[in-house]
């Protein structure tokens, strides 16, 4: 089998110095929190994307190379003076650290780089952010630059935000390099305290299903935008900083001072902060099979409220219950992507063949289905 190594030895002509790999993530539940200042709950996979790097010598110049695994041509452009125009969008992700990075005040050298992902490209499972951990975490061990782990967090999120393009939070990166096997992790996305939280998955005879509905989606798409320009516009109506402030107690009056569709987005943050609260005290004094109900209110409410689920995720949900599954939701950001579904192990099988089924009498895409564990954030291969 061709390694990471080896594939970057025969394209850049060098073995590379390094390699690093940040997981994609699921969030178990708190969709859309994470940029209203909420709480969010996901956890780490075992599908990651890597990055084989050597980092050219100072008397070379600052020319940064990207390629990839999945082929194409290798995208070439100063480490300096970076603009997102520069690259193909698939290298924005890699070129946007960089760019972070000169913003932070540190002059990168150039350098090759060679990605191999293995996270699903547009399943709602951060691919993206996977990129950018990995690429931040290399250039950060690789150089000494002496950055936190939680500062790596906001530069991923800066390339995320002004070099991609996506209006994200801080979920997806913080997940991706906070994360610890076996815990999912609580997040304050206003403090950004973080704490890990016992999901002992397989120890509780349990696993995550995702289901890949391959319906794909794009975080700077206009539907992703316009979901945080509503939110935005409610916590302002509301005389809020951002909508976590506001409580279950003022959703009466949040629905008779704003406007129906505005009222129904904030509704969900506000429920959605809730239901993560609900979630971790239940997870702590009952353990994982006792949150189905709150997956199951989450989605109704992210299909309801928020509008970002659709009939394929809809079908994925409403199938893995009827096959006998404790709780199941959409997960990521939603027009697309996937679901997961919290089953007994033994039921596995049962869930994934009525699924298909499920989606073959429908007419639709078949699904991609498989578990995951709640594994390490990024590492040093």
């Amino acid at each position: 089998m061709t390694t990471l190594a080896d594939a970057f030895t025969a394209l850049y002509g060098n073995a590379p110095e390094a390699c690093f790999a940040a997981p994609g993530r699921v969030n178990l539940i708190g969709e859309h929190t994470d940029y209203n200042e909420g709480f969010v709950l996901p956890f780490a996979i075992d599908k990651v994307a890597g990055i084989g790097l050597r980092i050219r010598p100072r008397e070379s110049g600052r020319l940064l190379r990207i390629a990839s695994t999945r082929g194409g041509q290798v995208v070439e452009a100063q480490a300096n003076g970076l603009v997102p125009s520069m690259v193909a969008p698939w290298a924005r992700y890699v070129a946007g650290v960089f760019w972070a990075m000169e913003q932070r005040g540190f002059a990168l050298p150039g350098a090759d780089i060679l990605l191999d992902s293995t996270v699903p490209v547009g399943a709602g499972l951060s691919s993206s952010a996977a990129i950018e951990c990995a690429v931040a975490l290399g250039l950060n061990e690789h150089l000494g630059l002496g950055l936190s782990r939680e500062e790596l967090v906001l530069i991923c999120q800066l390339a995320e935000n002004e070099f991609v393009g996506a209006p994200t939070g801080i979920l997806d990166q913080s997940a991706s390099l906070l994360s610890t096997p076996d815990h999912a992790l609580f997040l304050d996305c206003r403090t950004r305290d973080a704490r890990q939280v016992d999901l002992p998955l397989a120890a509780s005879g349990l696993q995550v299903l995702v289901i890949d509905t391959r319906v794909s989606h794009s975080h700077d798409s206009g539907g992703y935008r316009e979901l945080v320009l509503a939110c935005t516009r409610g916590a302002r109506e509301l005389g809020v900083a951002a909508l976590r402030d506001v409580g279950t107690e003022r959703l009466d009056e949040a629905r008779e001072t704003l406007a129906p569709e505005i009222y129904r987005r904030v509704k969900h943050i506000v429920t959605e902060n809730q239901r993560v609260l609900d979630t971790v005290e239940l997870l702590e004094s009952r353990g994982p099979a006792a949150i189905g109900g709150l997956l199951l209110a989450s989605h109704a409410s992210m299909r309801d409220d928020f509008g970002i689920s659709c009939v394929e995720l809809d079908l994925a949900v409403d199938t893995s219950m009827a096959a006998g599954a404790i709780g199941a939701r959409m997960t990521g950001g939603g027009f697309g992507g996937s679901a997961i579904a919290l089953i007994e192990a033994s039921h596995a099988e049962g869930v994934s063949a009525a699924v298909r089924r499920a989606f073959a009498e429908a007419g639709y895409i078949t699904p991609e289905i498989f578990s995951v564990v709640p594994g390490p954030g990024a590492r040093r291969l």
